[in-house]
């Protein structure tokens, strides 16, 4: 509390509130309160919340400085520990974030990656289709939020595809297993739901007492649902999964903690896709041009892979090189995950350091301080890096002749990370190639078996939950209505 600024460090601000200072402002509205302290204080600044100093960098021509900086004078690992902990009950044994990289490189990239796309596929056909062409796919409109209707089937198919499917064996057919695994997907999402609603406030620390005790019992449930010797039951787990298993196994870790790691594994591949879906599909369907362009270009893709899609015709196979082939729905997905995902990226700092700026100033930032970058505000909304930011723009992404646009410029120098939302450096999400493939898969199968439109076209785009910033993927204040109805 008796701390001032010293020479060559940035601007500090601690707030009116001893030790807490601006933990309030920065929970309530992270976008807001960083915007604010921007205009009060430039590029650089120091703020204190809830007892630690965050020096918050928001230059993005600067953001070198902390992406690339050596993981022992800039750490996240001792942050995100204690997050884990206060949010999943889950504590970390050693190696455990490098095993965990390690592991997702092998199955959630390169040939790992032909392996989950399949999976995917076929647990995406069995929740969307499974009624296609018998008597309950007739044409018929249903309705539904499409924010729910598309969290839903991506997060149980995601789910699926990772910690595997009920056995044909025990359930006495393969039909049967698919039904049963519709109807289980379909109780965990709801009980997800719950949890993902209490989530911010959880990692916060604020839950009331009554949402504190629903907040563990759902913790319970999960770690019963997902634990090791249910997964033993399966069919088809991933390796992703067994390996995770496996690795804490072989290092001493106690079931009930391997338990409660599934579940962190769980929220950290499926928490965010299924709202990502949604924001995609909503900002296409609110844009007649996008709309067209996405489907004719996935129109083309089917033909040229020789493949017909027709009434009581082979289900559409969708693989991994065919998914490669989607410029514009690539610059799609990049544009709306520019405009709603805000993770905040957080580096403790072990021992004093200097941090230099783009424009050749150094800052002096003390051990024990916390350097942060948000990238929604510092340079995904910039206008000068992105022209009308808040417009979706469905081909933001793409140059004159379809190749993918990587050139983006601030005071007329380039800037190298334009949009982050998987973030960066060491912490870079592993698993956004899987991510991103869900959403695609989950859009083509969309355009390719339904007609779906908003039951008011006129109803404006659902504004973000200023809550959650910080977290990933946003999610909207409500949802909205649409309805949809088998093509063929």
């Amino acid at each position: 509390m008796f701390r001032r600024r010293r020479p060559n460090e940035p601007p500090l601000d601690k707030g009116v509130i001893p030790w807490l200072g601006y933990a309030l402002d920065f929970r309530d509205n992270s976008a807001q309160f960083l915007q604010k302290m921007q205009k009060k204080h430039g590029d650089i600044f120091t703020a204190q919340i809830g007892g630690y100093y965050f020096t918050f960098l928001m230059d993005p021509l600067s953001f070198g400085s902390v992406v690339k900086e050596a993981r022992f004078k800039m750490g996240f690992e001792e942050f995100a520990h204690e997050l884990v902990a206060r949010v999943f009950g889950y504590h970390n044994i050693s190696g455990d974030h490098k095993h965990l990289q390690t592991s997702s490189t092998k199955y959630l990239m390169g040939d790992g990656l032909l392996v989950m796309t399949q999976a995917m596929m076929e647990n995406l056909q069995n929740l969307m289709l499974y009624s296609v062409g018998s008597r309950q796919g007739t044409n018929i409109w249903q309705q539904d939020g499409l924010f729910h209707f598309s969290y839903n089937i991506v997060f149980r198919a995601g789910y699926l595809s990772l910690f595997g499917n009920e056995s044909a064996k025990q359930a006495g057919s393969t039909e049967k297993a698919k039904e049963m695994d519709r109807l289980h997907s379909e109780e965990l999402f709801n009980e997800f739901r719950k949890y993902d609603r209490l989530f911010p406030r959880l990692a916060y620390a604020v839950l009331p007492p009554k949402d504190k005790l629903e907040a563990e019992r759902l913790k319970r449930h999960f770690w019963n649902k997902l634990s090791v010797k249910n997964c033993k039951n399966k069919d088809n787990i991933s390796g992703w999964i067994s390996d995770q298993q496996k690795f804490r196994d072989e290092n001493g870790m106690p079931e009930h903690m391997q338990d409660r790691f599934m579940f962190v594994l769980l929220w950290a591949s499926q928490g965010n896709t299924g709202p990502s879906s949604f924001w995609l599909l909503v900002y296409l369907m609110k844009d007649p041009e996008a709309m067209m362009a996405v489907k004719e270009e996935i129109d083309n893709v089917i033909k040229s892979s020789g493949q017909v899609v027709k009434p009581g015709g082979p289900l559409l196979n969708l693989t991994r090189d065919m998914l490669l082939k989607t410029p514009v729905l690539d610059s799609a997905v990049e544009e709306s995950l520019r405009l709603t995902a805000a993770p905040v990226l957080i580096r403790a700092v072990p021992e004093d350091m200097n941090l230099k700026m783009a424009d050749g100033r150094s800052y002096a930032i003390r051990k024990g301080d916390r350097v942060a970058l948000f990238p929604y505000v510092a340079v995904q909304m910039d206008p000068e890096v992105h022209h009308e930011p808040h417009v979706f723009k469905y081909n933001r992404f793409l140059n004159a002749d379809g190749t993918k646009k990587v050139d983006f410029y601030k005071n007329g120098k380039r800037v190298k990370y334009f949009s982050m939302p998987w973030g960066a450096g060491s912490t870079i999400c592993p698993g956004r190639f899987f991510a991103v493939n869900e959403l695609k898969q989950f859009v083509f199968l969309m355009f390719t078996y339904f007609e779906f439109e908003l039951l008011n076209p006129e109803e404006e785009i659902p504004p973000i939950d200023e809550t959650r910033w910080g977290f990933g993927s946003m999610q909207p204040t409500h949802d909205i209505t649409f309805r949809y109805r088998p093509r063929l």
